[in-house]
């Protein structure tokens, strides 16, 4: 464990903060295996009563052209013709992508906490792909919640809640960041 003031801690400190949404991407691939070894470390993220309620599922070739269809099929829908190349663009652009889910409950107690420790292992994943140089982007959009985005993956919804489709790739611009001071957020109770 690293000591408060080791280089270890001060490196894990810069990960923290410096990890950033990424939006655009190079070309350059990621190997699958350095995303198999940032799953390793997501599953260790707390998980109440040890139900790593987690599944991940990383799209390959014919999996992601399917989904961007989708995409801008539903973009299209929304925005009419001229968006579907524009969104065709974007997405194409996106060296790779994953879906993340969590266990669906019968107790909504148990459903809430599962769904916390997916984001939790989300987050573990993140940092550990920044630490690389690998930039992510966890999206939430209308598309997770489509039908046909479930068919396409083989996502049984009665089964799994789709916690969030990933996007990662080396990136090509780090947004700056800003939070608001500690004092703004703390209050401390006596």
């Amino acid at each position: 464990m690293p000591q408060p003031g080791s280089a270890d801690a001060e490196h894990c400190t810069a990960v923290l903060r410096g990890r950033r949404s990424i939006d655009l991407f190079t070309a350059e691939a990621v190997p699958v295996e350095m995303v198999r070894a940032a799953i390793e470390v997501a599953r260790w993220a707390p998980n109440h009563r040890l139900t790593e309620p987690w599944k991940f599922y990383l799209l390959g070739p014919a999996v992601l052209r399917s989904l961007i269809d989708l995409a801008v099929e539903l973009e299209i829908a929304k925005k009419g013709e001229r968006a579907g190349p524009v969104r065709r663009a974007r997405l194409e652009a996106v060296p790779g992508m994953f879906v993340l889910t969590s266990a669906r409950s019968e107790d909504p107690l148990v459903e809430r906490e599962d769904y916390a420790a997916c984001c939790c292992a989300a987050q573990n994943l993140m940092l550990y792909l920044w630490g690389k140089g690998i930039g992510v982007k966890w999206t939430t959009g209308g598309i997770t919640r489509h039908t046909r985005f479930h068919q396409l993956l083989g996502i049984d919804a009665t089964e799994e809640a789709v916690v969030g489709l990933f996007w990662y790739g080396v990136p090509k611009v780090i947004p700056a960041q800003k939070r608001r001071p500690v004092e703004e957020i703390v209050t401390q109770l006596s």
